[in-house]
């Protein structure tokens, strides 16, 4: 423990005895006594410069990984004016501590400082210095490393006229980190005399400190909803400023480590950020922007954003942008590849009746067929951006799928794809609203459409390779332009039923209708049932085994409403109009009842106490972001997954390629530890964590090795590739 630093007058102020001349002489009693006084001398002192009242520096506090001390700008102080003091930590090489946004993980230290005697007063607040950029993978924390002082204002009033000491007391806490992180406190004490201020040895400590303190910018700033920061000024320039970057106050704002794109103008610096939860929802945005000049100098500037609108030639001109055609092209592929998702098998038994049907129609009948079955792919993929940017806006944390998140909206979907089940059985037949004058061809356009509609509700939550960029391009970027790529999407998805109806020679290869296509019809309704198995799984994972009494219930209802209206159906020529009116008031009575179920569904998808989430395989631990760090810090490889009960292909993917043996043999060989996420339910961190990643669904596949970049894996995984990926960086 070092003693505190005295200032120069106190030392030379206090004078010690010499030896004087006749000590010289040998048997001087005198001489000798004043030799004994030197020790006592000596001795006195110590004592009086140790005195905490004379000390601009507490005792310090040493604890595993750093020292611990409260220090003073002056060695007195006056009353009605604020003390300046501060907290210092005098930390180990390597280890670091945190801003008041402590990044991707950390906590930011705090203090409690109080006074009494002659003057009293109390302050918490901490005029926080610049932190460090700390980036460890991809993750990106704001620090601070070696000798660390974090300045408050203590602002004191007279109290006791009687004394003149002021006593100060603190109690700080904070966290050290290194590869591992490890909390630390101390209770700290100090005395100073009333009276003038006057400067402290420490004063240069708070000067310097001041120097890396942001000051007030002088420039306006505004940002948008979707995560564009802009600094607007004259003297902002190409040649005034080479850089920069931005550092929020309030932490899961924006993905910290993503990277900020910058583009300086005449008169403006344009951040791009990468907004997370709730990021629409921002009124106002505070924080540090830090502006590099070409010859490596930064300025630190506090500013205080408003909401507004940025006009961005670079974004708003979509011809002219090479990102938005990247990704149109993304979303055309990604819907293409959508076809062959196990997501959307369910709705085959549809379209494969559909096209061989349409094979051998009339040439009139084949466009209307797929132009309407466009029309509902299309339209609903539009729809589904356009709900999920609505959502954005209103501060929601929509992602892809993310209706599937909603036990309500799984258990209706549940129904839907069971009454389809009992359709293509032949236990009741579709009838529409008429579209023109023939019956026959308004009953397969309504059915082409509801099809296509079909297609995209029970594709939703799947997310097919390209798709994930294209779908976060399309909610981060202007709303034409998002609505664009999601029509884009759906185009992807609805060619192969344009191509057959636009060459009639591929209609010809089709088998000829006959008796098969009955049996192959009530053949396909088994997959349906098999895909409310799953519904009814993925409801009880998200609302509790209660839930399934509802749907359950629900089905049985629908089931009876089914039947009873197809025997009014098949026997319409020999009922009486007061029996077909009996059994159609039956069948509707069927139906409301199962729709009065619905309000119950929605309370119990209002208890997310009662959902029990996926079962981890042994050897697979729950995603956190604290884990994440913890692991890779201990020098682990890991391997992200980021998954959902709803999402077929994520379950595909762990059965075929992650969770089989040579796969985990070889997680273990190479150190790897499996971190999965679920996403069944909303879960704000897999949210922050996937847009950190430019992505806004499931799957998504991270592995993250011990040294090096990390690298995103496909959609659609086999175990060659994942195996292949984890050796690569070994």
């Amino acid at each position: 423990m070092s003693l505190p630093v005295m200032p120069f007058s106190r030392l030379t102020a206090f004078s010690l005895p010499s030896a004087p001349a006749s000590m010289q002489t040998k048997g001087n009693g005198r001489g000798l006594v004043g030799w004994l006084t030197l020790p006592v001398a000596i001795l006195a002192a110590a004592l009086v410069y140790s005195h905490p009242s004379a000390a601009a520096e507490s005792s310090q506090v040493k604890t595993g990984h750093s020292i611990a001390s409260l220090i003073t700008a002056s060695d007195t102080v006056g009353a009605n004016s604020p003390l300046h003091i501060a907290l210092r930590l005098q930390l180990q090489n390597g280890w670091h501590t945190y801003w008041q946004n402590p990044g991707d993980a950390g906590d930011p230290p705090a203090i409690t400082i109080n006074a009494d005697g002659a003057l009293q007063g109390s302050t918490q607040t901490i005029q926080w210095p610049v932190p460090q950029r700390i980036r460890d993978s991809s993750l990106m924390s704001y620090a601070y490393t070696g000798d660390v002082i974090l300045p408050l204002e203590l602002p004191l009033q007279s109290a006791d006229q009687k004394s003149d000491k002021v006593n100060i007391m603190a109690h700080a806490s904070w966290l050290v980190c290194e590869h591992v992180c490890v909390p630390e406190e101390a209770d700290l004490a100090l005395t100073l005399d009333k009276g003038p201020p006057a400067p402290s040895a420490q004063a240069t400590l708070f000067e310097q400190t001041s120097q890396r303190t942001a000051v007030p910018s002088p420039y306006a700033a505004t940002f948008s909803s979707n995560g564009i920061l802009q600094l607007t000024g004259k003297d902002l320039s190409p040649s005034s400023v080479s850089d920069a970057w931005f550092m929020p106050e309030q932490q899961g704002k924006i993905a910290e480590a993503a990277e900020q794109k910058t583009i300086i103008r005449n008169g403006s610096v344009t951040l791009h950020l990468k907004p997370t939860t709730n990021f629409s929802a921002l009124r106002s945005l505070s924080g540090i922007v830090v502006l590099k000049d070409k010859a490596g100098t930064e300025r630190a500037l506090q500013i205080h954003a408003s909401l507004g609108t940025l006009t961005d030639p670079a974004e708003n001109t979509l011809a002219a942008s090479a990102g938005f055609v990247q990704q149109m092209l993304f979303a055309f592929i990604g819907g293409l590849i959508l076809n062959l998702m196990p997501c959307v098998f369910p709705i085959l038994a549809m379209k494969a009746l559909a096209i061989t049907r349409l094979g051998h129609a009339a040439r009139r009948e084949q466009i209307l067929s797929a132009a309407c079955y466009a029309v509902g792919v299309i339209g609903s993929f539009t729809l589904l951006g356009a709900t999920m940017m609505a959502a954005r806006l209103t501060g929601s944390a929509a992602g892809w799928g993310f209706q599937f998140q909603s036990p309500l909206f799984v258990g209706m979907i549940c129904w839907l794809l069971f009454a389809m089940a009992l359709n293509l059985l032949g236990v009741f037949a579709f009838s529409a609203v008429s579209l023109n004058s023939s019956p026959h061809t308004r009953h397969h356009l309504w059915n082409d459409i509801l099809t296509g509609v079909l297609a995209v509700v029970v594709a939703s939550p799947c997310t097919a390779p390209f798709m994930g960029v294209a779908i976060a391009g399309a909610l981060s970027g202007p709303p034409i332009a998002g609505l664009t790529i999601f029509a884009a999407l759906g185009l992807g998805l609805a060619l192969p039923y344009l191509l057959i109806a636009t060459f009639p020679s591929c209609a010809r290869i089709l088998p000829r209708p006959g008796a098969w296509m009955v049996y192959l019809r009530q053949f396909l309704a088994f997959p349906l049932l098999a895909s409310c198995v799953w519904l009814l799984w993925v409801a009880t994972l998200e609302g509790g085994a209660s839930i399934v009494v509802l749907l359950g219930s629900g089905m049985v209802l629908l089931g009876l409403a089914a039947w009873v209206y197809g025997l009014a159906q098949t026997h319409q020529n020999t009922l009486s109009d007061r029996k077909r009116f009996a059994l159609h008031g039956l069948a509707l009575l069927a139906l409301l009842g199962a729709l009065s179920l619905l309000p119950v569904l929605r309370q119990q998808a209002a208890a997310p106490s009662s959902a029990q989430g996926m079962t981890l395989p042994e050897g697979v631990e729950a995603f956190s972001t604290a884990r994440l760090q913890t692991l890779h810090a201990s020098g682990k490889g890991v391997f992200v997954d980021m998954t959902a009960a709803w999402c077929i292909t994520c379950l595909v993917n762990e059965r075929v390629a992650l969770d089989v043996p040579e796969v985990r043999e070889a997680f273990k060989t190479q150190n790897v530890s499996l971190l999965r996420g679920d996403w069944t339910a909303h879960d704000a961190a897999i949210t922050a964590f996937l847009r950190q990643h430019g992505r806004d669904g499931v799957p998504f596949y991270l592995f993250i090795p011990a040294n090096g970049a990390p690298i995103t894996l496909p959609q659609v995984l086999t175990p060659g590739l994942v195996i292949k990926t984890i050796s690569s960086t070994r």
